[in-house]
């Protein structure tokens, strides 16, 4: 069992910046894939970033390459996403997440564990 704990969250204006964090529980961090998904209301679970156990392969959906950037310590068993430029369609609850397999994916049925997530909103 995995346990993963968002923070970071905020109010911010648009073009403002605000960085994830994503703290887990356990031993095994390193061997897992992580990814960031993010659920505005009315709408369904997005795919927003992943990055692989290693933190050398990353994937961004269109929507934030760019502006956002993943990374991770496996040392700390933390992950982050920087987000930069901040618009107000990116407002929505952040979650993040982790898959056993340590493949990255876009698909939020492949992830195993999963945070509570944490509100970001944007202003305009």
């Amino acid at each position: 069992q995995v346990q993963l704990v968002e923070s970071g969250g905020g109010l911010v204006h648009a073009g403002g910046s605000l960085r994830l964090s994503c703290a887990a529980s356990g031993r095994a961090f390193s061997k897992y894939a992580m990814g960031w998904f993010r659920q505005a209301p009315g709408k369904e679970r997005e795919f927003v970033a992943s990055i692989s156990r290693s933190g050398g392969s990353t994937y961004y959906t269109d929507s934030v390459k760019g502006r956002f950037t993943i990374s991770r310590d496996n040392a700390k068993s933390t992950a982050s996403l920087q987000m930069n430029n901040l618009k107000p369609e990116d407002t929505a609850v952040y979650y993040c997440a982790v898959r056993r397999t340590g493949e990255l994916s876009t698909s939020s049925g492949l992830y195993d564990y999963w945070g509570q997530g944490t509100q970001v909103t944007v202003s305009s």
